[in-house]
This record gives C-alpha cells, sequence and structure tokens, in this order.
C-alpha cells in the first residue's frame, strides 16, 4: 500500500503574513510566520482524497475543540493541489500527535519522514514536556505552490493565523488567555 510521506523544510519563508490578510476577521490579529512543506511528486498523486478519508486509512481526526482551517485554493494542477492536501495532513498529524500525547501515532509516522518527521517531533514533544494540549481554530491561508527545480517535489508556502488558538493544561483543563504561537 502507497503512503504519503512529507518532507519539511528546516526554515522558515519569509512571506507577506500578516493581520490585514483580507480573508481575515477583525478579531484574528495574530498572524503566523510562513511555513514551506514539500511533498514528493510520486506521494503526492496517491493522496488527492480529502483529509479523514484516506485510502490508506490513517485517522487524522482531531478533538472537537481542536479546528485546524484550511482557507487557501486548491491549484489546477494535479501535483501541486495533492501536496496542498498533504500539508494539511501533515499540520492535523502534528496536532493528533499533540491531542494523544505521542509521536508515534500512525498520522505522523505517516506524513512525515526526515526532517519533517523530526520537526514534528520536536513541536509535538514541546505541547508534551509543557503539559499543554491545544484548543480552538487555527487558520491557514494564502497558500502557494511551486514545482522544484528537480521536478520531484512540489514545494507549498502559506500563512498561518492562531489569533484563536490556545494552549490547554492538561491537568487542569485551564486555558491560557493568550493565543500560542501554533
Amino acid at each position: 500500500m502507497p503512503v504519503a510521506a512529507l518532507a519539511v523544510t528546516a526554515a522558515l519563508l519569509l512571506t507577506a503574513c500578516g493581520s490585514g490578510d483580507d480573508k481575515s476577521s477583525d478579531n484574528d490579529k495574530t498572524a503566523g510566520a510562513g511555513q514551506a512543506v514539500e511533498s514528493p511528486k510520486e506521494s503526492a498523486e496517491q493522496s488527492g482524497t480529502p483529509a479523514g478519508n484516506k485510502p490508506d486509512g490513517v485517522d487524522l481526526s482531531l478533538p472537537k475543540d481542536m479546528n485546524l482551517v484550511f482557507n487557501w485554493d486548491k491549484p489546477k494542477d494535479k501535483n501541486e493541489a495533492a501536496a496542498m492536501d498533504d500539508a494539511a495532513s501533515y499540520l492535523r498529524a502534528i496536532y493528533r500527535g499533540v491531542d494523544k500525547r505521542t509521536t508515534k501515532d500512525a498520522a505522523v509516522t505517516t506524513y512525515a519522514t526526515g526532517d519533517g518527521l523530526r520537526y514534528a517531533n520536536t513541536q509535538i514533544d514541546a505541547w508534551i514536556d509543557g503539559g499543554w494540549t491545544a484548543t480552538g481554530t487555527l487558520r491557514h491561508y494564502d497558500a502557494t505552490t511551486r514545482s522544484t527545480t528537480n521536478g520531484k517535489s512540489v514545494e507549498v508556502a502559506f500563512c498561518t493565523d492562531s489569533g484563536k488558538f490556545y494552549g490547554k493544561e492538561i491537568k487542569t483543563k485551564k486555558v491560557s488567555s493568550r493565543p500560542s504561537p501554533a
């Protein structure tokens, strides 16, 4: 059974992510830095189905109080569109790991390899070590795609708005009053 895998670049892209995004609401004041995700074309072609309905049977579900929103238009190129789907699945996998309190969740190991897996593990471990999980809405927008010069992968860059996304203490269930940096 083919498995989609992503590799996340270590560097953040400098993008025009700001609270002035016309798609954000007046209350969305915090916008994160752009992030780059690369998806191999071979995997991207096989992963065009909606998240949560993957043919590989990997569970990407999140708790009801954790909402990841992807406000982006998919490109017409099928490899680039599939890479965007994989980027969304990769992010869902990270937050599923945060919720399940493990880096060993099948979603994480399915959607991440190499540097992408190290990044996912670092993010999940930071939430676990701090005694936190996440709650609220993490919005991703203004996504762009670009096929790499070697023709073997697609780069996906996007903005993140964490203005309505908060840390929640595991022991007390107390929600932070400040948005999470995601």
